[in-house]
């Protein structure tokens, strides 16, 4: 029990590293909570940054939550315990999303979890079998709605309902069906300003700009 809650702790503060606000400090010495939405994540920094730092932030925000689910659990799995080690995968990745959204380092004020998720995603991916299928659907569900919408937060609401539905059609177990449900109330949940402005049509929409 003493190694799990170790990588609870550990899964936590890999999560909970504020790659976005790293990013401002770093490449424009600002606070990025107070640009743009004032969101910690790799859609504000697009807006506020660029294309580049955004991809890499998203980058790293997906290698946060693949580590926690795959590296984390792995090295936490080496000895026997009482637990599986799906359910385990599971709970060290909800530790990483846990730090994104409320990370240690910002007040526990952080992201929306997000990028996060999708790095546990993969990680899934990566150690739990039949879950490819269930990953690919998800990335092509966003992909099919923000294509034309071009608003990120409907994409990530949509996209996180998908989940335990394609996890159900794909045969998971009980205890990854109920995760699935976990992720997306999180991620609804942190996306309840962005659902009130879609009501009223006022949520934002990425504009790729042309380069000459």
């Amino acid at each position: 029990m003493l190694r799990i809650i170790i990588g609870i702790i550990i899964s936590y503060l890999i999560g909970s590293i504020p790659t976005a606000y790293i990013f401002g400090r770093v490449l424009k010495g600002i606070d990025i909570r107070k640009f743009g939405s004032g969101n910690v994540g790799a859609t504000n920094v697009l807006r506020v940054l660029g294309r580049g730092p955004a991809i890499t932030v998203l980058v790293l925000d997906i290698l946060k939550g693949f580590i926690a689910s795959v590296f984390v659990a792995d090295f936490i799995a080496l000895k026997t315990l009482p637990v599986s080690s799906e359910i385990l995968r599971i709970i060290l990745g909800f530790s990483c999303i846990a730090g994104h959204n409320w990370t240690i380092f910002l007040g526990f004020k952080g992201g929306k979890g997000v990028s996060s998720t999708l790095g546990v995603l993969l990680g899934f991916t990566a150690r739990i079998a039949g879950f490819n299928l269930v990953f690919g659907l998800v990335i092509l569900t966003w992909l099919v709605v923000f294509i034309p919408s071009r608003i990120v937060s409907l994409a990530s609401i949509v996209c996180s309902l998908s989940i335990p539905v394609y996890m159900v059609l794909f045969k998971q177990s009980l205890i990854m069906v109920i995760s699935g449900i976990a992720i997306a109330l999180f991620i609804i949940l942190r996306h309840k300003a962005n659902i009130r402005r879609m009501l009223q049509g006022k949520e934002p929409r990425i504009v790729f700009k042309k380069t000459s």
